[in-house]
């Protein structure tokens, strides 16, 4: 997809948003973050923040730089972190794809259900890379393809559906693993069959 479709797929979403996804998408971000050990004072960014529904999971104690690249939803964000006192919180219109922020400026990285939207996952894992200091952890919670050929399958099947919706398949470990030379320490589900995967990888 390219960027203006996203951008117009997710305005439309900003309004109901938290009432669909927060229900599937928040305790798979929680379990996400458990992963990186946070510390006082890390320094952590967010790719693909949203509506900022992962925002109450930070400590005060960390520096959170979320950035998203639909300003809609973004102001969503922006809501929260004024109504709850998120002042740990910094927000950014910002494409995951060419992040500005110097080299190493984080020490850990989240890219929430955002590596199935953009154009390009391989450039959006560069940055992510790029940014991130080496050892931090990097937290990927995304749908992948299922291993399960009848599942599979439907997935194929309905991949006009989901592009139509804001999303794509045919992302995998291997992707992450391979095609963008990530070094995946564990890979997670919240059960058996869910569709939502939790890469948990570490920054080299």
């Amino acid at each position: 997809m390219q960027k203006a479709e996203i951008q117009k797929i997710y305005s439309r979403y900003s309004c109901f948003y938290d009432i669909i996804f927060s229900q599937f998408f928040y305790p798979r971000i929680r379990l996400g973050l458990e992963k990186i050990g946070i510390k006082n004072g890390d320094r952590i960014i967010e790719v693909g923040v949203g509506t900022g529904l992962s925002l109450s999971l930070y400590p005060q104690s960390c520096k959170v730089v979320g950035i998203d690249i639909t300003r809609k939803m973004l102001e969503k964000a922006k809501a929260k972190k004024e109504k709850f006192g998120f002042n740990h919180v910094d927000l950014f219109e910002m494409d995951g794809e060419n992040i500005c922020f110097d080299d190493n400026s984080f020490d850990h990285a989240v890219l929430p259900f955002v590596a199935s939207v953009v154009p390009s996952v391989e450039q959006l894992m560069s940055e992510v890379k790029r940014v991130t200091k080496k050892g931090g952890k990097i937290i990927i919670i995304n749908h992948l393809s299922s291993k399960l050929s009848f599942i599979s399958s439907m997935e194929k099947l309905l991949t006009p559906v989901f592009m139509k919706l804001g999303w794509r398949t045919g992302l995998s470990v291997d992707t992450f693993s391979n095609h963008c030379n990530l070094h995946i320490e564990e890979v997670l589900k919240k059960y058996r069959l869910d569709p939502w995967f939790i890469l948990h990888a570490t920054n080299r």
